[in-house]
């Protein structure tokens, strides 16, 4: 039993890696595509998304990150929600390497940001020696509480905290929150948790107010500091849901100690990412979106 559940924690971790190599190459596709599309817009929903997803790009992104989304339930039923998003977070170390494989200088904040999001998961890795234990599964409550919780934090982020943040951080913050809590609500759907209610209903209107803001922050910011914040956030939201809302505990000892570190590495990669002076824009990264007017033709792209 030992053994098995051993096979099914690494199956699980690999996958969430996996997944989260598909998720962030996605993302960096989707953000390097936005420096070539006209303004987005909310007062222009349907040429927004037709400018989106005529872009060849985008599209490879999007379907990247789809196609990571899907390995991450299917590591959401081998392991439990702390550990796949910590493995997850790691993540962030391949956007790293994309951007400055694409030419872009990392500020020193922003290294120091990758290296202790990376550092987060190796430790975290190594406390699966710890296992991991549940307590019994919660009713529908405690995980509609918190989406709900999540829901009126984005729009907080959204608004008037994003002016406290880096350029575009605000949304990506916002994106980060929207979409932790759609995987709050696919972990209480694999779990048996009102399936019907999470995938019908909450998952959609999570991940696609997400999908918004997330958009909207490519253009205002760099890549680091929107799709890594929001990817930081999308992971270790769901960790803390994981021993607060679905009971999971955390081990005791040294891999309890490693389990902790590893948590707080990750808090501390998406503080210095978000936080305003960490490098701002860097070069060849577009000025914001909002002081662009709205431009239609091939010539816009």
């Amino acid at each position: 039993m030992v053994g098995r559940q051993a096979m099914s924690l690494a199956a699980g971790l690999l996958l969430a890696l996996v997944s989260a190599a598909a998720l962030n190459y996605g993302f960096y596709l989707q953000h390097t595509a936005s420096g070539e599309l006209p303004a987005l817009s909310l007062r222009h929903p349907a040429a927004s998304l037709a400018a989106l997803f005529t872009s060849g790009r985008w599209v490879a992104g999007f379907a990247g990150g789809l196609a990571g989304w899907a390995l991450y339930i299917v590591a959401l039923g081998l392991a439990p929600i702390s550990l796949v998003q910590a493995a997850s977070a790691g993540g962030v170390g391949l956007l790293a390497l994309l951007v400055r494989a694409g030419g872009a200088r990392l500020p020193a904040r922003d290294t120091m940001a990758v290296i202790a999001s990376v550092l987060g998961l190796l430790l975290l890795g190594l406390s699966l020696a710890g296992g991991v234990s549940h307590g019994a599964l919660p009713g529908w409550g405690p995980p509609l509480a918190w989406i709900v919780g999540s829901a009126l934090a984005a729009a907080v982020a959204a608004g008037p905290a994003g002016a406290l943040l880096r350029p575009g951080a605000g949304l990506a913050v916002a994106a980060g929150l929207l979409y932790a809590a759609g995987d709050v609500s696919t972990k209480a759907a694999v779990s048996g948790i009102s399936p019907v209610i999470a995938f019908a209903v909450l998952l959609p209107a999570c991940h696609g107010l997400a999908f918004v803001c997330l958009q909207l922050a490519f253009q205002r910011g760099p890549a680091l500091a929107t799709a890594g914040v929001s990817t930081l956030l999308t992971n270790l939201l769901p960790i803390l849901a994981g021993l607060t809302v679905f009971a999971e505990h955390m081990p005791g000892g040294l891999a309890g100690v490693l389990r902790g570190a590893g948590f707080a590495c990750v808090v501390l990669g998406a503080a210095l990412l978000a936080r305003p002076g960490a490098g701002q824009q860097p070069p060849g990264s577009r000025p914001p979106a909002v002081s662009r007017p709205w431009r239609r033709g091939p010539a816009a792209r």
